[in-house]
């Protein structure tokens, strides 16, 4: 069994070593994945459904795939469906929208794309984008682009966990932060 590096967090009060994964020479990065850790998603959607009561919304949007089940635990407890933002183009979404990033963990372009279906739900919405975590905002943005271009309002963001500059990320609704780890 080989050994890595780990940075030990709490989020919503479970307690959860991170592995680290150096994403260029000299910087590592924390790697939150939430899924099949049914607990830790569970407690992160009822601790961000409190964060999110004062907030007036209609729908919950996030990008395909890690944060799916947030979204989907998140819709449970606010009683908000939700719209996934996919990766790829698929026939039967008809006349989508489109929106690419730079994504952090792969550093290469990433395509997001909401069906055409869900553009007739989110119309005229007022949308909360939520991400499991928010690092350089490549994807929140792409989110905020499509969403401008469906006609919704977006007037929260979240997130289980921001990271990097701390200061850049103040509006963000979450629940932590992560550092990044330079040698």
């Amino acid at each position: 069994m080989s050994t890595h590096e780990t940075y030990d967090i709490e989020i919503a009060g479970l307690k959860r070593s991170l592995r680290l994964f150096e994403i260029k020479p000299g910087l590592k990065i924390a790697i939150l994945n939430i899924l099949g850790d049914t607990e830790l998603v569970q407690a992160c959607a009822r601790a961000l459904n409190k964060k999110l009561q004062d907030l007036r919304f209609d729908v919950i949007v996030t990008a395909e795939a890690k944060s799916i089940p947030l979204a989907y635990a998140l819709s449970v407890e606010t009683k908000k469906p939700y719209v996934i933002l996919r990766k790829s183009y698929k026939p039967y979404m008809g006349e989508a929208i489109i929106a690419e990033t730079l994504s952090i963990t792969t550093g290469e372009p990433q395509t997001l794309i909401m069906d055409e279906k869900d553009q007739a739900d989110i119309k005229g919405k007022r949308a909360v984008i939520v991400d499991d975590v928010i690092s350089t905002g490549s994807t929140l943005q792409g989110m905020r682009m499509i969403m401008e271009k469906a006609g919704a309002k977006v007037v929260g963001e979240a997130a289980i966990l921001t990271e990097g500059e701390r200061a850049m990320w103040e509006k963000i609704i979450s629940l932590g932060h992560l550092p990044l780890f330079t040698n």
